[in-house]
């Protein structure tokens, strides 16, 4: 045979071969793909578009509990890694649903991570999905449930702290009426329950205070706030009780930026500081209130010579009611709210408050506060506002400037020029 007509018979051959080849591979592939969609997981159709925008953490599993779909949030809360879902609790709510056909809600308490010792609290209702999938959505429940815990502990303290002067009150009246005719008896008794009244109606008003401060929205109502003078305004306050003891309040430094905020709670704030370093300072001891600007924050301690608090102690003075001597509070008249109330104002505006401490040391108490950005409209209403200040002093004591004879007033060089020593 003609080798010329080998050689084109042999290339002829080599192409339908490699035609041949592509063509299986080509097939091979296109059922291969096919073969990969019909096995990937499917939602029914409309539940992909219902769950997202359903508004809550899901997830949905197949029939052997691996994640065929999971939200940001299930993932964020930690019911989620990869494609396994991490709670027991949850596979077997998704058991009982396939085993049932019914479905299922319950409200779990689960770690938030493989870490620490933190908890979601989640209300979880588990349904079918199709006839293949099961379906959980999981309602982050965590912070209503602390706040309804907080709630009831709130109402059995009040209810219990109440009990105490309002019992001690009628047993007095009892033990009045019974001693009517021994007079140094009644006016025994009379001064006993004019104490228990007066612990009575502090308990009451740190009650409507702390009910008032929390639902109070500084962002809305707040303006920008002269430190200086809330701080004179608290000590002027604190001025009658602390020199029944002999207690000198010596006022030191001063902040130049205002603060944004609430004046009256941030007054209320301070009065408690200082009231609570008077009623846990010996007699004729002093009181010191520092005033400070650092990195771009007020700095406002103040300072006492009282009996301090221990390292254990210290975590838990600003719990409502807590008392660090309840005999002694009892006798001092506090009510176990007032540093409750300080924490709470403090956090409503951006800051924060802090205890140092040593036993038979004293206490200082340091709170920080944001200040505000330097502002022309800011700074001319403060301006404006302490002129109108320095004209009722005057009017009101015959002088210029903002001490009056006593030096009580605020804004004195000898307030907030001179050093704190206590």
């Amino acid at each position: 045979m003609d080798p010329v007509l080998l050689i084109l018979i042999a290339g002829l051959v080599g192409v339908a071969l490699g035609t041949a080849g592509m063509a299986a591979f080509r097939l091979s592939e296109i059922q291969r793909r096919s073969l990969l969609f019909v096995d990937e997981p499917t939602l029914p159709e409309g539940a992909a578009e219902v769950l997202s925008i359903i508004g809550r953490a899901y997830v949905v599993v197949d029939a052997i509990d691996g994640v065929v779909r999971a939200s940001p949030a299930a993932y964020a809360f930690g019911l989620v890694r990869g494609h396994t879902v991490v709670h027991s609790e949850l596979l077997e709510l998704t058991a009982r649903v396939r085993r049932d056909g019914v479905i299922e809600q319950k409200q779990l308490e689960l770690p938030r991570g493989p870490l620490g010792q933190g908890t979601i609290i989640v209300l979880a209702r588990v349904a079918s999905l199709g006839e293949e999938y099961v379906l959980i959505l999981a309602d982050d429940r965590t912070e209503i449930t602390r706040t309804e815990e907080i709630r009831n502990d709130f109402v059995a303290n009040v209810s219990h702290e109440l009990k105490t002067p309002v019992g001690a009150i009628s047993l007095l009246a009892e033990a009045l009426d019974d001693a009517a005719e021994d007079e140094e008896a009644v006016r025994r008794f009379a001064r006993r329950m004019h104490k228990e009244s007066a612990r009575l109606s502090a308990l009451v008003q740190d009650i409507i205070e702390l009910s008032r401060l929390q639902g109070a929205d500084v962002v809305r109502r707040g303006r920008p706030v002269d430190i200086n003078t809330v701080i004179a305004e608290a000590v002027d306050r604190n001025r009658l009780p602390a020199e029944s003891k002999q207690i000198d309040i010596v006022v030191g430094g001063r902040i130049d930026e205002p603060v944004y905020g609430d004046p009256d709670l941030l007054m209320t704030a301070f009065r408690n500081l200082i009231d609570n370093a008077i009623r846990y300072s010996p007699e004729g001891t002093r009181v010191g209130v520092g005033l400070r600007s650092r990195d771009g924050l007020a700095q406002i301690s103040v300072t006492d010579q009282g009996i301090g608090i221990t390292p254990e102690e210290q975590e838990r003075v600003f719990e409502r009611f807590y008392r660090i001597d309840a005999a002694r509070s009892r006798q001092t008249g506090g009510t176990g709210l007032g540093l409750s109330i300080v924490k709470h104002v403090v956090s409503n505006h951006g800051g924060e408050v802090t205890v140092w401490s040593q036993s038979g040391q004293g206490s200082t108490f340091t709170v920080r506060l944001p200040e505000m950005e330097a502002d022309s409209d800011a700074a001319d209403g403060l301006a404006a506002t302490e002129k109108r200040t320095d004209r009722r002093v005057e009017a009101s004591t015959g002088k210029s400037g903002k001490s009056g004879p006593s030096g009580e007033k605020q804004g004195g060089p000898s307030a907030h020029e001179q050093g704190v020593s206590v």
